[in-house]
């Protein structure tokens, strides 16, 4: 019997979302709530159908824990994915407040937009940077707080992958194999956390084909359209008493925000 037969996912998944936009996600975990991942899966859906039903809409996707390490330290031994929401995607220079998140955090990275809708069955790398119509330099937000007991895979996945928003710079077209790029977060003028030599494909775009094999498997495509965070390289870090925040790339451009 899974957990999902015992427990009441919609009603939890209503608590969440109220949670959410109080900016006390995930405290039911704090309760003792634990979840198989499978379950996890289905809060994560849950939530997403009562955003849907209120007239949101998803426009993609996130990717977390690319790396090893960081899925070793949740307990997983695959990385993770959430959805992102037409409500939660800023512009440059966006000024937004900090009191609208927890524990507010950041990452650097890129995301790319699809330029026509992907075959679950010809899901390839060449096949999928075939399908990108753009890469962007984005600043992902992220309500820092997790609950639960560690490992906390479960709680992560629960509450769409810590995600709470995207600030996206302009768009660059799709680079030749091999280009690199460096990739700098900074707060305050003053960096925080930073990569050389990243190189496209191979670097940047690690997780995209294991997002469209999720996708697949759950009987959703990848369409025309999506905007898809390829995931960063490092872990979120908190903003702190710092207002400014800037995301560099030399190859792909860069994107600011205020939060005050």
């Amino acid at each position: 019997m899974s957990r999902s037969d015992v427990i009441d996912l919609d009603a939890i998944a209503h608590r969440m979302l109220a949670d959410y936009h109080a900016a006390t996600p995930g405290t039911i975990f704090a309760e003792g709530l634990r979840l198989d991942i499978p379950d996890a899966w289905r809060l994560q859906s849950a939530v997403t159908r009562l955003r849907e039903q209120r007239g949101e809409t998803v426009i993609g996707y996130k990717i977390g824990c690319v790396g090893g390490g960081n899925q070793k330290m949740m307990g997983l031994s695959h990385p993770a994915w959430g959805r992102l929401w037409s409500t939660e995607q800023f512009a440059d220079g966006a000024v937004l407040k900090k009191a609208n998140y927890a524990n507010v955090a950041f990452e650097a990275e890129f995301a790319i937009m699809l330029n026509r809708t992907f075959d679950p069955e010809k899901v390839s790398a060449a096949e999928m940077i075939s399908a990108i119509d753009a890469i962007y330099p984005v600043i992902e937000i992220h309500n820092f707080e997790l609950r639960s007991e560690k490992p906390h895979g479960h709680e992560l996945i629960a509450n769409n992958a810590i995600h709470a928003g995207v600030i996206r710079g302009s768009a660059r077209p799709v680079p030749e194999p091999g280009q690199t790029t460096d990739l700098s977060l900074i707060f305050d003028r003053e960096t925080v956390d930073s990569w050389s030599s990243l190189q496209w494909p191979s670097d940047i775009l690690s997780a995209i084909v294991w997002l469209a094999e999720q996708q697949a498997e759950a009987g959703r495509q990848l369409v025309k359209g999506d905007l898809i965070l390829a995931g960063a390289f490092g872990p979120p870090i908190p903003l702190g008493d710092k207002t400014r925040v800037d995301v560099t790339s030399s190859a792909f451009g860069n994107v600011s925000a205020t939060f005050v």
